[in-house]
């Protein structure tokens, strides 16, 4: 789900001329090489240089667009072929061979899982993150999907509503990527009793379920429709929407209205008060990998706050790595702290883990939405 997950390319890092200093921990995983499968914008070059500057290990990635091209790729492999991959939390069925193992090992001891945000590893377990009683992925960062609009053009009082989204001054000016709406819309229609489903819960429970409520959301937009402006599939067309096709108001990922607002101060945003909307993406290691030591050491690199606050920087995704934050830059900063008041981290609404009918029936909802 971001920024430049469009296409994928691969890329293996250059070694660094300058000797290596180690630690001693590093030291049987000094050598060799690592093989990374990661979201396409994830590990970009200061953070592979460094990496293979304070380890001595060559780091060869590759990189992909989508959950559903990781998780073929990684099974058509039979769980082979990489040592470390980086699945949305959520995903993590998707890994799951014939015989109802992971491909992911159990976490090794020696990874520094204490470095992860204690809250994100609890909430991790029910997310995705524990097979058959053991941790197999830790969270890495999170980002969330919201509102974001123009203020001068739409000016709204209070806390912002994915409501706002259906209101008489968005007609056709309202953009959102259809899996997703339905679920920000749902949350504003179980808010104010019109289409109860237990804050959304409830299209998880069962299939019928899912139908009844997704059903009754869609009806509901369908009578609205004349407010569709735009729809969008990943960040750049998000962006487009505002900037080319007149949209004042939209639900969007964070980086989307973030970088809006980098560039002009009428764009804001914000979270609504039924509850932001809020994705985990984690790694792990598969337990086909060739070289468990090194991918170790890439994970422990990965985890340090430094390595967090360069990611935060070069991406604009969240660390899931404690004080990361601190080694993020200024602008960064203020604009996390804007967002992401106490109260709203108190009020998250987390992608929960997928069920066998979750993504079929969503979609057959979905092609109802974008044929209206």
């Amino acid at each position: 789900m971001k920024v430049s997950r469009r296409s994928a390319l691969q890329m293996t890092a250059a070694a660094v001329a300058a000797p290596a200093i180690l630690k001693a921990s590093d030291a049987l995983a000094s050598s060799g090489t690592v093989k990374v499968f990661a979201w396409q914008d994830y590990i970009q070059p200061n953070i592979a240089e460094a990496f293979e500057a304070e380890t001595g290990i060559t780091l060869d990635l590759t990189t992909y667009g989508s959950n559903d091209e990781a998780e073929s790729t990684v099974r058509a492999s039979g769980g082979k072929g990489f040592d470390v991959v980086f699945p949305s939390i959520t995903n993590a069925a998707g890994y799951v061979d014939d015989n109802g193992d992971s491909f992911f090992m159990a976490v090794p001891t020696d990874v520094n899982t204490d470095n992860v945000i204690p809250s994100f590893m609890r909430d991790s377990a029910s997310l995705g993150g524990v097979h058959k009683g053991e941790q197999i992925l830790l969270p890495f960062d999170w980002g969330t999907e919201g509102v974001t609009y123009n203020s001068s053009e739409m000016p709204i009082d209070g806390q912002v509503s994915y409501g706002d989204l259906w209101v008489d001054a968005a007609k056709g000016k309202a953009a959102f990527r259809q899996k997703s709406v339905i679920m920000g819309t749902g949350l504003y229609l179980d808010a104010t009793g019109e289409v109860p489903s237990n804050r959304m819960l409830d299209v998880y429970k069962s299939e019928d379920d899912a139908r009844r409520v997704w059903g009754e959301i869609t009806k509901w937009m369908l009578e609205r429709k004349e407010n569709f402006g735009a729809f969008w599939n990943n960040a750049t067309e998000a962006t487009a929407a505002f900037k080319d096709a007149g949209s004042i108001i939209g639900q969007t990922w964070d980086t989307t209205g973030l970088l809006l607002n980098r560039e002009n101060g009428d764009y804001l945003y914000r979270a609504p008060k039924e509850g932001i909307i809020t994705w985990l993406d984690s790694f792990g290691i598969l337990k086909g990998a060739e070289n468990k030591d090194q991918a170790v050491a890439f994970m422990n690199f990965m985890l340090k706050p430094e390595t967090g606050g360069m990611f935060a920087n070069n991406t604009g995704y969240n660390s899931a790595v404690q004080g990361a934050a601190d080694y993020a830059s200024d602008e960064f900063k203020a604009q996390f702290n804007e967002v992401y008041t106490a109260d709203v981290l108190g009020n998250m609404w987390w992608w929960q883990a997928d069920t066998p009918f979750f993504a079929p029936v969503r979609n057959e909802f979905v092609e109802i939405i974008t044929n209206a």
